[in-house]
């Protein structure tokens, strides 16, 4: 991030291509390449990963890696976490066997944006590139919009990019601003959170950081297919200027994202945005550029709420939807496998990975890791393997690896109960259609049994009996499309069950059945 790059802009590379609905997979570069060099024996970079284990990576059926955490850490940064009593505890609770060296710096507390040359250097990156692209896979990487380390050239080169203190600021609020150089800054903050001390905040309004943020986004365009930009929406002209006011300057005529995403999609428009948002800035982002922002509501309605609240959520506008990124885990949040019992982690993994928009894992959800690994560290500890749960991703990803889910239509069905059983209202179901291509996918989000009746209106359903394969359990049932349509496909499940029915016409008429067969 020098200020070079302003006067050497880069030749545009060829345009990425995405699915409307792609999948995501998240790595923890560093820890995953340590584990890399145990298995084999020998140090690991991204240059030298085995071709079996990308092959692995790629049976799964992903459209694309997100390699969380290449840009070169912060010594600055390491040596501020060192000193912080809660992290080095967050640290000895994920890793019991904790050392010092173990802290390779927070991938979120940037120097530079230079691939770290512990991870193999830009060359190495462009290696990984490379073997992705040749299995079909697209490649994200991370952007920090908010702020930089303590050691990044912006702070010495260009101080007026950061939002700046002053000695009273210093002695009245020491946690919130910090001398270097001689130069008092604001440490980065979220404004309902105590500020982050290993960081210094950016100034969202500078127009010459703009103009640095969008050469230096070009030159990551050059290295990878998208990003994921880290609280983008910290960066909102109303949020940035409730945090720090006066500080900021004069507002400049356009939001800071508009300013840069269409500067970046002039250059490679097929480069993907995607947000790290909260507070319920997720439409407001997507009007702003970003192709998908994360979908936490979805995620905690999943943990904590009702089933007739997710369906709730699915009821908004499908132009909306379709630019969400599902989730059940990441590494800002809690292991799957630590939230969920196993029974209701399956249905909510089957609902998200059914539902529109970008659909994200994380590496260790499908062996059922437990341990959150705290980012800034490059080892981890090991965990068994849950075979069950393992099997069960396997067949999930499996039965979502169609075109359908990548670029189908998606429809939300509705569904009926009985006056004295309510339990209907723990049942929510959604269909995909594409070609001939069709499906129809009902879960329990509950911890007791429900009965419904769920109500399909494909074309020519009506003049049909059908044949649905359950995807997930391999049994085949036949139902005539009088009995889909209405009263409507009668389920009966237990709790957390589900059903991920693959729909054909079926050779032969068959005799209509009241409902599914235990």
């Amino acid at each position: 991030m020098n200020a070079t790059l302003l006067e050497r802009p880069a030749a545009p590379t060829a345009v990425s291509v995405w699915d409307p609905y792609p999948t995501v997979f998240e790595i923890n570069t560093w820890a995953w390449l340590t584990d890399l060099c145990r298995k084999y024996g020998r140090k690991s970079s991204l240059s030298s990963v085995p071709a079996a284990e990308w092959d692995a990576i790629a049976a799964y059926g992903f459209d694309s890696i997100w390699l969380m955490g290449v840009w070169e850490r912060s010594p600055a940064g390491i040596a501020i976490a060192n000193r912080n009593p809660s992290l080095l505890d967050d640290f000895r609770h994920a890793l019991p066997d904790f050392r010092l060296e173990d802290n390779v710096g927070s991938p979120y507390c940037v120097r530079n944006y230079v691939v770290d040359p512990h991870l193999g250097g830009r060359e190495g990156l462009a290696v990984a590139r490379r073997e992705l692209s040749m299995r079909g896979l697209n490649l994200i990487l991370d952007f920090v919009p908010n702020h930089v380390a303590p050691d990044n050239p912006w702070v010495a080169e260009h101080p007026d990019y950061l939002i700046r203190g002053n000695a009273d600021d210093l002695r009245n609020e020491p946690s919130s601003f910090v001398e270097v150089n001689g130069t008092v800054y604001a440490c980065g903050r979220d404004p309902y959170f105590p500020a982050w001390p290993d960081v210094l905040q950016l100034n969202a309004f500078n127009p010459g950081l703009r103009l640095a943020v969008i050469q230096t986004i070009s030159s990551i365009a050059q290295q990878c297919d998208g990003i994921r930009c880290d609280m983008a929406m910290l960066m909102l002209k109303p949020i940035f200027e409730r945090t720090w006011g006066g500080r900021a300057g004069p507002h400049p005529p356009k939001e800071y994202w508009v300013d840069i995403i269409s500067a970046i999609k002039n250059r490679y428009p097929g480069f993907l945005f995607i947000a790290e948002a909260y507070w319920d800035l997720e439409w407001e982002l997507q009007q702003k550029g970003f192709d998908f922002c994360y979908d936490k509501k979805l995620y905690d309605r999943l943990v904590h709420g009702p089933a007739n609240d997710v369906r709730l959520h699915l009821c908004a506008d499908l132009a909306y939807q379709n630019k969400l990124l599902r989730f059940i885990e990441n590494h800002d949040e809690p292991r799957a496998a630590a939230t969920f019992s196993g029974a209701k982690q399956k249905a909510a993994a089957l609902t998200t990975a059914t539902l529109p928009g970008v659909k994200l894992f994380h590496e260790g959800q499908f062996e059922g890791r437990k341990i959150r690994l705290p980012v800034f560290l490059g080892r981890r500890p090991d965990e068994p393997v849950d075979a069950d749960l393992q099997a069960f991703y396997g067949k999930l990803l499996e039965a979502i690896d169609r075109a359908a889910f990548r670029e189908g239509q998606w429809s939300l069905c509705e569904r009926t109960g009985w006056p004295d059983n309510g339990s209907f209202q723990n049942v929510v179901a959604w269909t995909w259609l594409k070609d001939e291509e069709r499906y129809l996918i009902v879960v329990n989000l509950s911890e007791g049994p429900a009965q419904a009746r769920i109500q399909v209106r494909w074309k020519e359903t009506e003049n049909r009996t059908w044949q649905l394969k359950d995807l997930m359990s391999g049994t085949i049932y036949e139902r005539h499309g009088s009995e889909m349509l209405s009263p409507g496909l009668y389920v009966e499940l237990k709790a957390w069950g589900f059903h991920f029915l693959a729909a054909q016409a079926s050779p032969r008429f068959a005799q209509m059945r009241p409902r599914f067969t235990p």
